[in-house]
Order: structure tokens, then C-alpha cells, then sequence
């Protein structure tokens, strides 16, 4: 039955009065719409005919429109209307995981979206939008790797997130892999409340069995457990201290006159780029700064008793023109730099999932990745020429 235009204004004023009345007038324009559509689409569509409906609902305006789908006998039948609603959706979602990744809690990605389309967003519809980057980090985060990774970068970043009834302070550890084409990709982000050799072995065997077979060297700080755990999932990979970390460490330990002597010796010590300077040497310098400092300060006497302490003299057995590159996890920490900048507006993160997807985020739109590093493969051990791509392990 057509409807006159006074009826038709008619219904549109009553709806319009009742409670929810404007939603209610839009799910029945749709279902009206696509019933048209179906119509003209039966026309051109010998011997196939109607087949009822099915359930269908979309998001807009604040709203969940709940609507009935016409279909046809074939399931040939779509809708043009649905399209363009899915492609209104797919907008807000973007717009929503976008506000939320540059570190806007959803309550103010709520209000930010109520000025724009002059509608109430609750949390919990935010929170629906936001779902479509939940799914899209975790597939990131679970996807295939490549077999072989020369270089990998390990680091830890410390986050602050409700567990239970308490606010705890856990580490949420980067794995950064530089690939055979000279770039560099973040391979997986870990919550591991407590450092040791299991945790870490369950992190290298996840990314094993997402395909990553070799490692030519890890270079990460001196996080409890790695080396063992190394040693069992990936046995011919070599480990590099962080420079940077001990550095650091070994100044906090000296009263402030003394900072500037330690850090001349220090230099001498850890030298990058000199083509004869080997593993040896540094390491019987490392002693005698150690013996020497020793005297003052007993905490750095048993550095050099410590056997554990060679694995910072690791990138000596490389190419002198990549050595300031691999000692120290200085690009990690640059990308730390931008998980904090995301996580610091929120205070304490509600769980280990929503901090998963702000970092998983942050590392998937890395631009900067997709640059080669000039001159990271002049180490022919960790970056074999294709004719020996196929020989052991570096």
C-alpha cells in the first residue's frame, strides 16, 4: 500500500514522539529500502524469488539499529544499503581506534564523538568500536614470522595496571627483529609479571612456532633468565649485553666527583668501530677498570670476578662498521619512548589486554620500519650472501 505524503507525515510525527521513536522509524526505513531493492533485484532474476529474512544490525549515531534482512532463494541477494552502512561503521570505528592510540581514554573518545555527530556515545558503544582493533592487533600480533631474523632486539617497558583489587607495576617485554632486507619489524609484545628462564623460553618458542627458525644474535639488558633460555630455543644464536644499561648502572654506584673519570674509562673500555680492537682486549681492560674502581667501591670489584659480565663484549666478533649499531638496545628504546607517550595519559591501564592493543598498535603504524638501515649488513656472518643463505647457523 503506497502512503499518501500527509500519511507518511503523519507516521513520522508519531514516531517521533514516542520513546526511541526516530530509531524505531529508521530500522523500518531500511528494512523498507532493502525490500524495494529485493523487489527490482527478483525482477531481473528469472525463476528465483523471496526467502524471508534474516537478522541484521549495524552501528551509528550512538545507536545499534537492529534490523530484518530480505532474502532471496539463491543467496544472490545483497543489498546495496548494507554497504554503505558498513562503510559508515567501518569510519567510526577508525576514527575511535585512532583517538584512543594517541591516548584518549574511551569516556573522551565518548565526548569527542558526541561533538561531532551531536549524539551521546556511552563507554560501552566506544568500547564496541574499539573491538575492531582488539581483533585487528591480536591478528598482527599471532601472525607469521620469517625464518630467519640476523638481528633481535629485546627490551622491557614497566606499565602500571589493575589486578584484582591492587594497582601492580608489570613489564610488558618488545621483541624488535631486524630482517634480511636491512628493515626492521616489532615481532611480539609479552606481559610476564616476573623475569625468568621459563617465561623467557615461552616467548622464544612463540616465535619459533610463528616460523622464526633462526636468530643470528639477541642483543638485550640483563634480563633474568634470557641467556638460558636462549641457549635451549635458539642454541646457536649468540647474546650481546646492552652497553647503554651497564653504563649506567656502573655511575649510579660512584659518588658525583667520580662520574666523569669512570665514564672516560668506561669509554676505553667498550670502543666501537677500530678494526683491531678484539673480544680480548676489551675484556682484560674490563678487568683492570674493574680492579682499579675496585678499591673504592666493592660492588664493581665483583663485576670483574663475574663471568657473565663477557657477554657484553659479544659485538667485538662483528664487522667494526656495525658494532655501535648491535651493543646497545638504543633503537628498542626509542620505540619505548612512543608506548610511553600513548600509556602515560591514562594512569593505571584497566587490564593486560588494553595495554596490549595501544602498544600493539604503536608498533604496527612504526613508518619509520619500513626504511633499511644503511650499512647493517657489512657482516657477512649475520647477513650471509645468497649463495650461502642456505649453510648453518651464524
Amino acid at each position: 500500500m503506497l502512503l499518501s505524503k500527509e500519511q507518511l507525515s503523519s507516521v513520522i510525527a508519531k514516531h517521533s514522539e514516542r520513546e526511541n521513536g526516530l530509531q524505531d522509524l529508521m530500522e523500518i526505513m531500511l528494512e523498507s529500502m532493502m525490500v524495494a531493492e529485493r523487489r527490482e533485484f527478483l525482477n531481473n532474476s528469472e525463476g528465483n524469488k523471496g526467502n524471508g529474512f534474516r537478522q541484521g544490525r549495524s552501528f551509528g549515531q550512538g545507536r545499534v539499529l537492529e534490523f530484518r534482512i530480505p532474502r532471496d532463494r539463491y543467496g544472490n541477494f545483497h543489498p546495496k544499503i548494507l554497504a554503505l552502512l558498513r562503510d559508515q561503521e567501518m569510519e567510526y570505528e577508525r576514527l575511535a581506534g585512532s583517538l584512543y592510540c594517541r591516548g584518549l581514554t574511551q569516556s573522551q573518545v565518548g565526548e569527542i564523538f558526541g561533538e561531532i555527530y551531536g549524539e551521546h556515545y556511552s563507554k560501552a558503544s566506544i568500547s564496541r568500536m574499539i573491538d575492531y582493533l582488539r581483533s585487528d592487533v591480536e591478528r598482527w600480533l599471532n601472525r607469521s614470522l620469517e625464518s630467519y631474523y640476523p638481528i633481535v632486539f629485546v627490551d622491557a617497558i614497566h606499565v602500571k595496571i589493575h589486578r584484582k583489587r591492587s594497582v601492580a607495576t608489570e613489564a610488558f617485554h618488545v621483541v624488535l627483529g631486524v630482517k634480511e632486507d636491512k628493515k626492521r619489524e616489532v615481532l611480539g609484545i609479552y606481559n610476564r609479571p616476573t623475569e625468568s628462564a621459563t617465561a623467557w623460553e615461552d616467548i622464544f618458542r612463540d616465535l619459533r612456532d610463528r616460523g622464526a627458525e633462526r636468530v643470528g644474535l639477541t642483543v638485550s639488558d640483563g634480563l633474568t633468565g634470557l641467556d638460558t633460555a636462549l641457549s635451549v630455543v635458539y642454541p646457536m644464536a649468540r647474546l650481546q649485553r646492552c652497553v647503554t644499561h651497564l653504563k649506567r648502572n656502573m655511575l649510579s654506584k660512584v659518588r658525583h666527583g667520580d662520574k666523569m673519570e669512570l665514564g672516560e674509562d668506561l669509554r676505553e673500555v667498550f670502543r666501537t668501530g677500530q678494526k683491531h680492537y678484539t673480544r680480548e682486549d676489551a675484556w682484560e681492560n674490563w678487568t683492570a677498570l674493574c680492579k682499579k674502581w675496585g678499591k673504592d667501591y666493592r660492588s664493581i670489584k665483583k663485576m670483574g670476578e663475574e663471568i657473565g659480565y663477557k657477554y657484553y663484549f659479544t659485538y667485538l666478533q662483528y664487522h667494526h662498521a656495525i658494532q655501535s649499531m648491535i651493543y646497545t638496545t638504543n633503537w628498542i628504546e626509542r620505540l619505548n619512548k612512543d608506548f610511553r607517550r600513548v600509556l602515560k595519559m591514562r594512569g593505571a591501564m584497566p587490564n593486560e589486554d588494553s595495554v596490549l592493543v595501544l602498544m600493539g598498535k604503536v608498533a604496527m603504524d612504526k613508518d619509520a620500519y619500513d626504511r633499511e638501515l644503511p650499512g647493517i649488513d657489512k657482516d657477512e656472518s649475520l647477513f650471509p650472501r645468497e649463495q650461502d643463505m642456505f649453510f648453518s647457523n651464524p
